[in-house]
C-alpha cells in the first residue's frame, strides 16, 4: 500500500541531500508506525521501533534497519530512528514565524522574514494534505474510487500535552491545540469541554438502495479544536470535487448544517446534501413571493400549522407513531411546491405551484377542482392572491432557504431513510475508538503539534480500512465456500464374500468300527 501510494518517494524529494546519512528511509519509518498501530494499538515511536527490530533479519536488511559492516550486522538504534522520524516530518510540518534574537530586525527586515515564513508555511500544509490523501486513497480498492456517497462528521481528539496553567503563566508544550467542547451520545456520559483537536473523516456510504459495503475512511482533517469544523470540512470537500473526486451525497448532521453557507458550498460543487436541521432552524422561516419557507422547501399559503411543526422522529417510536408520522409527512407533501428543473449554475431554480401540478383542489386554479376528494381542499383561500398563487410557477433564487436546502424533503420518510446512512461515520470512530481496533484514545500518540497529529490519525485510519477489507475477504470467502455444493464421496459398498471364498468346513468325526486286517 505504500509503494502504491508514493508517499515514500515523495518525501525522499522532499527532504534535503544536507546532514548525516540516515540509515532508514521514510518508508521504513511509516511502515514501523502502521505496524505499531495494528498490533501495538499504540503510535509510539518505541512502540514502531521495536516493531522493526522484530522483524525477521531478512526484512529488516531489505527495509534498511540492519547494514552489513565489517563487524557483521548492525541494527540501527532508536535515536537513528527519533531521527529519521524528525528529518521526514520537517517538508510537511509548518515551522512557526522564526524569532529574532539579539539585535532587532528592521520593520522592512522583520516584514520579508514573516512573508517568507508565511509561503513555506503554506507549502508545507499543501504538502502534508497531498500526503494524507495519498495514503487514504492507496488504501480504498480501486472499484470504490471517484464519485462517491460521503458521511462527515468530527470527535474529539484529546492532545497528550496539557493545558496552560493561568496561575503559573506556563505555555503547554502543545501550542497548536486548544480548548473544544466534546458532546458525549452514551447513556449516562456528560458533556464537557477537553483540551487537544477536532478530528474529522470522511467515510465512504453505501448509495441510496445500493448493497452494504465497507465502510472506508476516504479523507481525514485534524485541527486545532479552536477553528470551526464545517469550514474546513467544506474546502477539503472543494478540493476533492477539484480533483475529480467529487462527493455525489454528502451526509451531514445539524453540526454541519447550522452553519451559514455550508449547503451552498456543497451545491456549488455539484453535491447533494442530505443533513439533519437544527432545531433553531425547523419550521417556518418567512415567505418568498407569498409562498412559505419551511424546512429548505417552499409550501402553499394555506399549508396547516401543524404540518408545518411536523420534527423528525424520536429514536425507539413505535410503529404506530412512524404510520402517523409518515402519514403527516404525505399530506405535508401536498402542499409543497414541485420542482420543475434542476439548478442552474447559479442556483436559481423553477417550482410550481401544487395546485396547478395536481397535489391538491384550490379555488384559485381552477383546473384542479376535478381532482378527488382524496386530494387536500384549500378551504379558505387569500382574498389578495399572493404572486406564487397568481403565476402558474415561480423562480427561486439561491439565497432562498440557502441554509437549509437539500435533496430530500424534510423530514419526510425518504430522508429519514436516505440519512440513517450517516451512521457510517459513527461506526467508523467506533472502531477507531474500540480497543481491539485501532485503540485511538488519548496517550495513544503523544507527540505535539497539528501535523504529527494528522500524519498518525490518518495512519490510524489506513489500518482501519485494511482491516475492515481483511474481514470482507475473508467472509466472501467464507460465502463462496458454503454456496459451493460439495464434492459427493463415491457410496462405501460393503464386502461379502462368496462361498467359493470361504474357508472348506472340518470333517465330522467316524463313528464306524474299525475291522481289523
Amino acid at each position: 500500500m505504500l509503494d502504491r501510494s508514493g508517499v515514500a518517494e515523495m518525501l525522499e524529494q522532499a527532504i534535503s541531500s544536507s546532514g548525516p546519512a540516515r540509515q532508514l528511509s521514510p518508508r521504513a519509518v511509516l511502515l514501523g508506525i502502521l505496524l505499531s498501530i495494528a498490533t501495538s494499538k499504540v503510535a509510539h515511536l518505541s512502540a514502531a521501533y521495536r516493531c522493526l527490530c522484530d522483524l525477521p533479519v531478512i526484512d529488516q536488511v531489505r527495509l534498511g534497519v540492519v547494514r552489513h559492516t565489517r563487524d557483521g550486522l548492525k541494527t540501527a538504534s532508536y535515536r537513528q530512528f527519533e531521527h529519521s522520524f524528525t528529518v521526514m516530518m520537517a517538508p510537511i510540518d509548518p515551522s512557526p514565524v522564526p524569532s529574532f534574537r539579539g539585535v532587532a530586525p528592521t520593520k522592512r527586515a522583520g516584514h520579508l522574514a514573516k512573508r517568507r515564513a508565511g509561503v513555506e508555511t503554506g507549502t508545507k500544509e499543501a504538502m502534508l494534505v497531498e500526503l494524507i490523501d495519498a495514503l487514504l486513497e492507496a488504501s480504498v480498492p480501486e472499484a470504490r474510487r471517484g464519485r462517491r456517497c460521503l458521511a462527515v462528521d468530527w470527535t474529539d481528539h484529546e492532545s497528550w500535552a496539557r493545558p496552560k496553567d493561568k496561575l503559573s503563566q506556563e505555555i503547554s508544550a502543545d501550542p497548536d491545540a486548544a480548548w473544544g467542547h466534546a458532546k458525549r451520545n452514551a447513556p449516562g456520559a456528560k458533556d464537557g469541554v477537553f483540551w487537544g483537536y477536532y478530528a474529522q473523516v470522511a467515510v465512504i456510504a453505501p448509495e441510496e438502495g445500493a448493497k452494504p459495503d465497507p465502510e472506508l475512511i476516504c479523507r481525514v482533517v485534524v485541527k486545532s479544536a479552536s477553528i470551526e469544523p464545517a469550514d474546513e470540512m467544506s474546502g477539503l470537500l472543494e478540493r476533492m470535487a477539484a480533483s475529480g473526486a467529487g462527493p455525489s451525497d454528502v451526509l451531514a448532521d445539524c453540526g454541519y448544517s447550522f452553519k451559514t453557507g455550508f449547503s451552498r458550498r456543497l451545491r456549488s460543487i455539484g453535491a447533494e446534501p442530505v443533513m439533519d436541521l437544527h432545531p433553531f432552524d425547523r419550521g417556518p422561516k418567512g415567505t418568498f413571493e407569498g409562498a412559505v419557507c419551511a424546512n429548505g422547501s417552499l409550501y402553499c399559503p394555506c399549508v396547516p400549522d401543524r404540518l408545518l411543526a411536523l420534527g423528525p422522529l424520536v429514536r425507539g417510536a413505535p410503529a404506530e407513531v412512524v404510520a402517523a408520522h409518515d402519514c403527516s409527512c404525505g399530506e405535508l407533501e401536498r402542499y409543497r411546491f414541485a420542482p420543475l428543473s434542476r439548478a442552474d449554475e447559479e442556483g436559481y431554480e423553477r417550482v410550481m405551484c401544487p395546485a396547478a401540478a395536481g397535489k391538491l383542489r384550490c379555488p384559485l386554479v381552477e383546473a384542479s377542482l376535478s381532482l378527488s376528494f382524496a386530494h387536500p381542499s384549500v378551504t379558505d383561500p387569500p382574498v389578495t392572491p399572493p404572486r406564487c398563487c397568481r403565476q402558474r410557477s415561480i423562480t427561486v433564487p439561491p439565497n432562498v432557504n440557502d441554509k437549509t436546502r437539500q435533496k430530500h424533503p424534510y423530514p419526510s420518510p425518504v430522508h429519514r431513510r436516505s440519512y440513517a446512512r450517516r451512521t457510517a461515520a459513527e461506526r467508523a470512530y467506533a472502531r477507531l475508538a474500540d480497543p481491539a481496533g485501532e485503540g485511538v484514545r488519548r496517550g495513544w500518540c503523544r507527540l505535539f503539534g497539528t501535523a504529527k497529529n494528522t500524519l498518525m490519525y490518518s495512519l490510524a485510519a489506513v489500518v482501519h480500512n485494511l482491516r475492515l477489507l481483511e474481514s470482507r475477504e475473508r467472509q466472501d470467502l467464507a460465502e463462496a465456500r458454503r454456496s459451493t455444493p460439495a464434492a459427493s464421496r463415491p457410496r462405501r459398498r460393503r464386502r461379502r464374500r462368496h462361498e467359493q471364498q470361504q474357508p472348506p468346513a472340518a470333517p465330522a468325526p467316524d463313528d464306524s468300527p474299525t475291522v481289523p486286517g
